[in-house]
């Protein structure tokens, strides 16, 4: 006979743990998806207007600061204003927005110019890129905050 103590104590077999690459699977998943969505986005906006060899890359810049700013509203919505699904930040955020914003043509475009004689307006993109960028999250992010606890009033 066994005192009620231990028979509280007994454990049952832990459940069997899914491999770790299949817990991430979903997330893989959706960030692909939105992936591929803001990439073809981001081409969509490509092919309005062209610019000239040596001239400000316009088309990029605007597209990454565009970008920024929506995850600027989107992280505060998200973060401080719905309870959002586990892989609504993966799919938009990471996939959607991450495929929009090109930093990679960034830093082609900076190439293209320095190897086509136009250093200054290289080194004007190469600055002018991270400050807009980081302004424009912060100003849409402190803007949706006001406009929402404006709502809440």
């Amino acid at each position: 006979m066994t005192a009620p103590e231990a028979e509280s104590l007994r454990l049952r077999p832990a459940a069997p743990r899914q491999p770790a690459w299949r817990a991430q699977l979903p997330v893989v998943a959706v960030v692909a998806l939105g992936g591929g969505a803001g990439a073809a986005a981001r081409y969509a906006v490509s092919l309005w207007g062209t610019r000239p060899t040596g001239g400000f890359p316009w088309q990029t810049f605007l597209t990454n600061v565009t970008g920024c700013a929506v995850i600027g509203v989107f992280m505060v919505v998200v973060t401080e204003v719905l309870a959002a699904h586990r892989l609504v930040r993966p799919f938009f955020g990471t996939g959607v927005l991450g495929g929009f914003t090109t930093f990679s043509t960034y830093a082609v475009d900076i190439q293209r110019l320095v190897d086509t004689g136009h250093a200054r307006t290289a080194l004007a993109y190469l600055a002018a890129t991270p400050l807009a960028a980081l302004l424009a999250v912060w100003a849409a992010a402190a803007a949706t905050r006001r406009v929402l606890i404006r709502r809440q009033r």
